[in-house]
């Protein structure tokens, strides 16, 4: 009964989350298009889908992701060796990067566009190749940022200095880099912070800092986020 409960609380704040977006989505439709809505029926089965699919998937990172995410953390951290440490965050971002939609469909639509352009040859195996490259050079990235703010919690370094800093060189970067790689390198730096990415990265910091004495898992825990959305963005621009 308590577990029906909570769910029923997570539809209804799902439902509270996504009223913005069918307001401004009902508002132009009917009062500026001045159009019925197509295909009424199947729009509503649609929405009541996502509104379903949203509580299911906090649910499950409240009963899962951000528990295992922490639970791990402590685990290596007790183990007292860094270097187990940081591979398990560089696998860690590594590996949900590549397997994030987002990143995925980016990807796939830069390699149909660069194939449009004459970047690449338009074969599919080409555009494949351009997409996996896009993928992997982004999910090297986070790998290499979780790494840094794993090194930046144990030490107590300040996460302002070094996203300032991080921000200084995509600045730079902007300015050498072809104009064609530009916007796709600020898009992989979205992307990356999505549905899998998010949970297990910020549930890695916060165990982390909460393990570590002298850490304030409020202070200390979060920004590893920050740094996944930074890295992609240079990483890309180099490639």
């Amino acid at each position: 009964m308590i577990a029906l409960r909570n769910f029923a609380r997570l539809i209804v704040s799902s439902l509270r989350d996504l009223a913005p977006i069918i307001i401004v989505v009902a508002f132009f439709q009917i009062v500026v298009l001045q159009q019925p809505f197509p295909n009424l029926g199947g729009l509503l089965i649609g929405l009541a889908l996502v509104i379903l699919g949203l509580a299911l998937f906090v649910q499950g990172l409240e009963s899962g992701l951000f528990p295992l995410g922490e639970a791990m953390a402590n685990a290596f951290a007790s183990k007292g060796s860094v270097v187990v440490l940081l591979s398990f965050a560089f696998g860690l971002g590594f590996g949900t990067t590549v397997a994030e939609p987002a990143l995925i469909a980016v990807a796939e639509e830069a390699a149909e566009i660069a194939a449009a352009a004459g970047q690449i040859a338009s074969d599919p195996e080409a555009q494949e190749r351009y997409a996996d490259g896009l993928r992997y050079t982004v999910a090297l990235s986070v790998g290499v940022a979780l790494i840094i703010g794993v090194v930046r919690i144990i030490k107590g370094w300040p996460v302002h200095v070094i996203i300032i800093a991080g921000y200084l060189v995509v600045v730079v970067l902007t300015w050498f880099a072809p104009d064609s790689i530009v916007g796709i390198a600020y898009d992989s730096g979205g992307v990356t912070t999505s549905t899998l990415t998010v949970p297990l990265v910020t549930a890695l910091g916060v165990g982390l800092a909460q393990t570590i004495r002298g850490r304030n898992p409020l202070i200390d825990g979060f920004g590893l986020i920050a740094l996944a959305s930074l890295t992609p963005m240079i990483f890309v621009m180099l490639a």
